[in-house]
């Protein structure tokens, strides 16, 4: 378990893989913590080092008083990645993740070489949207979202699984001020003219079933990088590398390979 204390904030974070080998930064979406990602790293190249970090306010980093700006969970990521030296990584972004990654890669191309964007946009929802859903919150704890949540993040079939149970837990005991806080960041986020000045390797993968973040609306985001790739995961909602993980890390292993980053 390792703590960073990087000015103003102690974040969580997770080293697998080759202590010496190119950077992958993942980042997961809001409501999750670094588990998010536990069943497709072992399907990853071997030789790579890959990090995780629960970012401001989830799993077991500190959770400061909302709301927070996507700056700030930008340079959360940028000073992590600074103290662990990770440069010239690849960096995968799932929901608020992709934002980030969005954000770093716009203002640190020394730590990003590659992104991939994961059922996310360059803005997502309404302002509207987002306050009634930090209202309902502030009202009723998560809990009182987490039914349509789930019904936006995972297909049908999956919601009948026990596996379901640990995912909707997972949501529930997040701090609530991680939630709002990350929710306000989300709002006020619009990156569609940053986003299409990036020239850089860049994948964008949706779920077919995706209720939160929309085949489309991946693809809207993606296609505003020249020489993008696009990749569909059918069958799979908010959260392909949960439920269809083999996929996932195929079509995520293909794109590491196609970077020659065991290599870098």
């Amino acid at each position: 378990m390792h703590i960073a204390n990087l000015d103003g904030i102690r974040l969580h974070y997770r080293i697998d893989g080759d202590p010496a080998g190119a950077p992958v930064v993942f980042s997961n979406s809001l409501g999750t913590d670094l588990r998010l990602w536990d069943q497709i790293i072992p399907l990853l190249p071997k030789g790579l080092k890959f990090i995780r970090y629960d970012k401001r306010g989830h799993g077991l980093s500190e959770a400061t008083p909302a709301p927070y700006g996507m700056g700030t969970l930008v340079s959360d990521v940028e000073k992590l990645m600074d103290h662990l030296d990770a440069k010239d990584a690849i960096f995968v972004g799932l929901s608020i993740g992709g934002m980030i990654a969005q954000g770093l890669a716009a203002k640190r191309l020394d730590l990003v070489r590659a992104i991939v964007l994961s059922n996310t946009g360059a803005r997502i929802g309404t302002r509207e949207m987002w306050q009634e859903r930090i209202d309902g919150v502030r009202a009723g704890g998560i809990e009182a979202l987490a039914d349509p949540t789930m019904t936006r993040w995972f297909s049908a079939p999956f919601r009948q699984t026990d596996a379901f149970t640990a995912w909707r837990n997972m949501l529930i005991r997040q701090p609530v001020e991680g939630y709002v806080g990350c929710s306000a960041a989300i709002s006020g986020t619009d990156f569609m003219a940053t986003t299409a000045a990036l020239r850089l390797p860049a994948l964008g993968i949706a779920g077919s079933e995706d209720g939160s973040t929309p085949p489309d609306l991946v693809r809207e985001t993606i296609d505003l990088i020249p020489g993008s790739e696009f990749a569909l995961i059918r069958g799979a909602g908010h959260l392909p590398c949960v439920e269809k993980p083999e996929e996932y890390a195929r079509v995520l292993s293909d794109f590491i390979t196609r970077q020659g980053h065991a290599n870098v």
